[in-house]
């Protein structure tokens, strides 16, 4: 085992589920995961094994057939998969981000009907909030429902939906302003409707259309889609939580978890990373000796292992903190800006200590170097999270004058 990225105080069960997995990833994901990335193939028999391991219901809780885990366990297992391929871990992260919506909020009945087969695996969830112009500004979401007896018939185009191909449940925001009244914040006429669809591209129910992947630089493999509803009629029970107008906490919700994992991601990519960067340096000889024996390239390793120790261990704080119960925006917002922003500089150190190689796609660290901007701006930019942890700082420090 590794020195580096350790997580003390776990019980033997967490211990048992990180090692298994990390076993997965050695066995089943590293050997592959180039070859399938260069060509953005699905990893098909990857998720099965996931699957079989019982990963999709790693949090869902035992009476729904789920493993009850804790948000760390997962944050600790996603670090794994990212450190084997980046693009596995967000196959099972917006999967992961729809089921605690819906075991937060959801209604009993939608709990009963949706967590037994999401924890199984035979339910795929995807969330969608984005949309072609807003950016981060999702309080300007256009799309709409709109009330029509005991359904809603939903129209409007989202954007960058992870899984929009192959999920078969999409939570969905958008915008429902029956009974508010003109002037309501636009946060508070929001509302998540839980849409089922079949696996696949095209239109994979009336009103509803995937029209295929989007070519990506990095983050191959899942599939990236948009989203178009035109007239897509929803049942009034299908409104997650039975009332309309909380959407937007419900997702923001969603997302602060979501923003644990992909600190996870970045401390994963980054141990990759490092693990390659250092095992180079040792195999590649200059002017006679290892470059690892040089001082510069040293210098390049201390730094490198200093920045994944300390992204992992803020990232295991915002996990356990949430894992209380307290809130985590503000941990949450600083794990993931830091493991993102770390990630790349690891990355890209471990890109220079491979010199001309570096560069070659027969190298792993090729792959790397286009996956890890991604996470500067998954789940909310670098410049969002900076702005939310400005915010709760001069709430938490409001100067008493």
């Amino acid at each position: 085992m590794a020195r580096l990225a350790q997580t003390h105080g776990l019980t033997d069960v967490q211990r048992e589920i990180l090692s298994t997995v990390r076993d997965f990833v050695d066995k089943e994901i590293i050997p592959v995961a180039t070859e399938l990335e260069h060509r953005d193939e699905y990893p098909q028999a990857i998720v099965d094994g996931l699957k079989e391991l019982g990963l999709f219901g790693l949090m869902i809780p035992e009476e729904y057939g789920g493993l009850g885990e804790s948000l760390l366990t997962y944050a600790l297992c996603v670090e794994e998969i990212a450190r084997g391929w980046m693009s596995v871990s967000g196959i099972i992260n917006t999967h992961f981000i729809v089921a605690y919506m819906l075991k937060q909020h959801g209604t009993q009945e939608q709990k009963d009907h949706f967590l037994p087969r999401m924890a199984a695996g035979d339910i795929r969830g995807a969330f969608s909030m984005s949309e072609p112009g807003l950016g981060s500004d999702v309080s300007a979401i256009t799309s709409k429902a709109v009330k029509d007896g005991d359904e809603y018939v939903l129209t409007g185009q989202k954007m960058w939906l992870t899984n929009g191909g192959t999920s078969s449940l999409v939570a969905v925001l958008v915008r429902s302003d029956e009974g508010h009244p003109e002037g309501t914040a636009p946060h508070r006429s929001m509302t998540t409707f839980l849409v089922e669809k079949e696996p696949g591209f095209g239109e994979v129910r009336p009103g509803l259309t995937i029209p295929g992947k989007i070519d990506k630089m990095g983050y191959k493999g899942v599939d990236t889609t948009e989203l178009i509803m035109d007239g897509l009629r929803i049942p009034a029970d299908r409104v997650l939580g039975g009332v309309t107008g909380r959407g937007f906490y419900q997702m923001m919700d969603g997302v602060e978890v979501g923003r644990v994992n992909v600190a996870a991601r970045g401390c994963g990519v980054a141990q990759r990373a490092f693990e390659l960067g250092v095992q180079y340096a040792q195999q590649r000889h200059t002017f006679g000796k290892p470059i690892a024996q040089h001082q510069a390239i040293q210098f390049k390793l201390a730094e490198m292992a200093t920045k994944v120790e300390a992204a992992h261990a803020m990232m295991v704080n915002a996990a356990r903190k949430k894992d209380s119960g307290e809130r985590n925006d503000l941990e949450a917002g600083m794990a993931k800006y830091l493991a993102s922003e770390y990630c790349k500089e690891v990355v890209e150190d471990a890109f220079r200590i491979h010199g001309g190689y570096g560069f070659s796609k027969e190298y792993e660290i090729e792959r790397l170097y286009r996956e890890a901007p991604m996470l500067l701006i998954g789940e909310g930019t670098a410049e969002i999270q900076k702005m939310i942890i400005g915010r709760r700082l001069l709430e938490e420090y409001r100067f008493q004058g």
